[in-house]
């Protein structure tokens, strides 16, 4: 059985992951850690997850994933980029689903991809995966007749806007239209922008409450809307596709994936 360490296991997801790696068959708990200071470091990782002991304590660095075969982090953009560099050393595989990345980092993380596999994706559930496929679909039937705009809410503590998935849906509408983001995009208005351009993909972030993860993409065409949503109700439906990704990567050794490889959806 495959080894796993659990970046940031005492956070709310860091918790969810490792009662999710805990319920697998394919792999299991190896090691967590928190960053220096925490008052979840020294601890069992069991019993700061809310079940039975597992005899793993909670260290305060990556090192205590020496010996793993995986990291799963979905931790914060800096923290990432150096499980990284460690885990591309030791050679141990990661799932990441840190969003707010830079694009160094990112690049960085593509490069670690070359010695080590890596499943690198903004949502890991099922559903919002199928939802990427379903946006890039309509988006080339409908072309540039109807505006495309992407509605994004999430909890009072996300520190990152646009969410990852967001942007990742956004991605999608703009190459079922063939098109870059990067060109298109528009983050947010205000004040006397103009009127929209062909084309334009519109993103725009909620933060409210406890919203773990709530996201509309609105195709607006004349005298007729489409509207496709998702909503997340509970934390476990990304630690169950983040552990299937960590299950995934038993095999490989090198290589960038994301959940529709996971998933078979290419």
């Amino acid at each position: 059985m495959v080894k796993v360490a659990v970046a940031g296991c005492a956070g709310r997801m860091g918790q969810r992951i490792v009662c999710a790696v805990d319920q697998s068959a394919i792999v299991g708990l190896g090691a967590g850690f928190e960053k220096k200071g925490h008052g979840a470091v020294g601890k069992d990782i069991g019993f700061v997850a809310g079940i039975e002991e597992k005899k793993i304590t909670i260290g305060d660095s990556v090192n205590v994933a020496t010996g793993c075969g995986a990291i799963i982090d979905f931790t914060a953009a800096d923290a990432t980029e150096a499980n990284v560099a460690f885990a591309r050393k030791q050679g141990i595989n990661m799932v990441i689903g840190t969003t707010g990345f830079s694009e160094a980092q990112k690049q960085a993380i593509s490069q670690a991809a070359r010695d080590i596999a890596i499943v690198f994706a903004p949502n890991f559930g099922v559903g919002i995966n199928v939802l990427l496929n379903v946006v890039k679909r309509v988006a080339s039937v409908v072309g540039s007749s109807f505006d495309i705009e992407v509605i994004e809410a999430h909890h009072n503590k996300k520190k990152d806007a646009p969410s990852g998935t967001a942007l990742g849906l956004a991605e999608a509408a703009a190459a079922g239209l063939k098109i870059s983001l990067k060109d298109h995009a528009v983050y947010g208005r205000q004040g006397n922008v103009g009127a929209r351009k062909q084309n334009e993909i519109g993103i725009h972030a909620i933060r409210g409450g406890d919203i773990i993860g709530e996201h509309t993409v609105m195709f607006a065409g004349s005298g007729e809307k489409i509207e496709i949503s998702h909503s997340v109700v509970t934390r476990d439906v990304l630690a169950q596709g983040a552990v299937r990704a960590a299950e995934f990567l038993c095999e490989k050794k090198s290589g960038l994936f994301d959940m529709q490889d996971v998933l078979g959806l290419k």
